[in-house]
């Protein structure tokens, strides 16, 4: 099979979009299929031995937006993709879906962006029509369009979108593992961390405003309790600021066995943001056996099961967060139950078998353009 992966987000940029492109060609490579890269960025001509084409993007809130032009036609034209897979479609995603449909070329488009939400948390509410409107005449041309989670489905539906499935994200299973708990590098860095034995509570994730990690200034009375925030983004600078002399230890970005590390250096983890569509560094903890508290909004709802796994707080509550989070540090055999009901919610969820599934849509968009092709 020949894939064109058409994203609005890739390396050197960390982020979900990232992420499960990154995946999915890595599933690519483990079933031969040939696959071409158009993107806004990148590290090198290839990724995994597959050529990446760059566009030109400018910056907007924050984030390198690719602009659409003649390269992406000719790219698209040499390549002759069987299917084209559209990473959270904005502008090459549009122009991209609009070339499948010139040459009837399947595009299975993936929903994975809450633009209509960012607007309004960077203070444009008043633009969220518009951008449904503009989210409803990207995905309406495409042949099938994937959400993570019945709400993400839902929404696409209100705003207009016809034909759309439900496929969420997988998680490495290995890399974020429980029995990292238990080897040296963990406990050298909780040692580094908590030198009392204090109890951790963490945040992985893009510093950026949405995510709403200055929230996690609502924890620091807890006793016997320190702070971990792992990653890196354009809020770093501001909340180092806000955290000041406060036991908020900042860690950086991680990667690789790093982050599993850090993950795993936890005891019990915690996010804030409410314009999350899926939520996967919720997985990742999970699989490394941590108990989540998060907000009762958006993808969280659909990954933690409030009181087994988790806690989903109310973001408005006055104290929520603070409470549940209490709640588990000061119980520890709680903490254990959710910690391993958590590595089994997701114990079926390896990339592996998230991504047959993607391949399983791809073939069925296929299908449907040829019965199209032939009149049937």
């Amino acid at each position: 099979m020949r894939v064109a992966v058409v994203t609005e987000s890739f390396l050197p940029s960390v982020n979900g979009v990232t992420n499960s492109v990154l995946r999915v060609l890595d599933t690519f490579k483990q079933r031969g299929f040939e696959a071409l890269v158009i993107a806004p960025t990148r590290t090198g001509d290839k990724h995994n031995g597959f050529p990446v084409h760059q566009t030109v993007s400018v910056p907007f809130l924050q984030f390198p937006v690719a602009v659409p032009g003649p390269s992406i036609q000719r790219e698209l034209d040499e390549f002759q993709p069987d299917v084209i897979h559209v990473a959270a479609p904005f502008m090459i995603g549009a122009q991209a879906i609009a070339w499948g449909y010139r040459n009837n070329v399947p595009v299975v488009a993936v929903y994975q962006t809450d633009l209509s939400g960012y607007i309004e948390r960077y203070g444009l509410s008043f633009a969220r029509p518009v951008v449904d409107r503009m989210m409803a005449s990207i995905h309406e041309k495409a042949d099938l369009n994937l959400a993570p989670t019945p709400e993400a489905k839902e929404y696409l539906e209100r705003i207009g979108v016809q034909n759309v499935h439900i496929w969420g994200r997988g998680v490495d299973l290995d890399l974020f593992n429980p029995d990292h708990k238990f080897s040296d590098e963990v406990s050298e860095l909780r040692a580094k961390i908590a030198p009392n034995g204090e109890k951790i509570v963490g945040f992985v994730g893009r510093l950026a405003a949405e995510k709403q990690v200055h929230r996690m200034s609502e924890l620091l009375g807890m006793k016997n309790t320190k702070f971990v925030i792992v990653g890196d983004g354009p809020e770093r600078s501001r909340l180092e600021s806000q955290f000041a002399g406060s036991n908020v230890y900042f860690a950086g970005r991680q990667s690789a066995l790093e982050l599993a590390y850090h993950y795993a250096a936890l005891d019990v983890f915690v996010h804030f943001g409410t314009e999350e569509t899926f939520g996967q560094t919720i997985q990742e903890a999970q699989a490394t056996g941590l108990p989540v508290v998060a907000p009762n909004m958006g993808g969280p709802r659909f990954l933690i099961e409030d009181g087994v796994n988790g806690f989903l707080a109310n973001p408005s509550g006055q104290g929520d967060y603070l409470r549940l989070v209490k709640k588990l540090v000061d119980d520890d055999k709680l903490q254990k139950t959710m910690a391993t009901a958590a590595r089994a919610s997701v114990a079926a969820k390896s990339w592996e078998s998230n991504n047959a599934k993607l391949v399983e849509f791809y073939q069925q968009a296929i299908a449907q353009a040829n019965k199209t092709a032939a009149g049937i």
